[in-house]
């Protein structure tokens, strides 16, 4: 398994177990950034574009907040920047 892998299957485990998501894509985009001075320490750069109920009725901070306890110290050491697009069920349907 790569380290990408990896990273992405452990960022995936946090959010689902804390938000428990109806959707939950992530995607690697590291490749974009290479030799980027933040990529210099291995962390990875994501994308993650996730649905769950616990965004109802949250503003855009309040959400990328929880996202962001999800994933904890994956922050310092996993994950370089996260580029969240987190929504509710009901807009993700509209």
């Amino acid at each position: 398994m790569s380290l990408s892998v990896t990273r992405i299957q452990a960022i995936q485990n946090r959010l689902e177990s804390a938000l428990q998501p109806v959707s939950c894509e992530l995607s690697d985009d590291s490749a974009a950034h290479k030799g980027h001075a933040g990529a210099a320490s291995g962390a990875g750069h994501f994308t993650v574009t996730i649905i769950s109920e616990k965004f109802a009725g949250l503003n855009r901070i309040s959400r990328h907040r929880l996202v962001y306890d999800a994933v904890g110290d994956l922050m310092h050491t996993e994950i370089h920047a996260l580029v969240i697009h987190a929504l509710s069920p009901s807009e993700a349907s509209q």
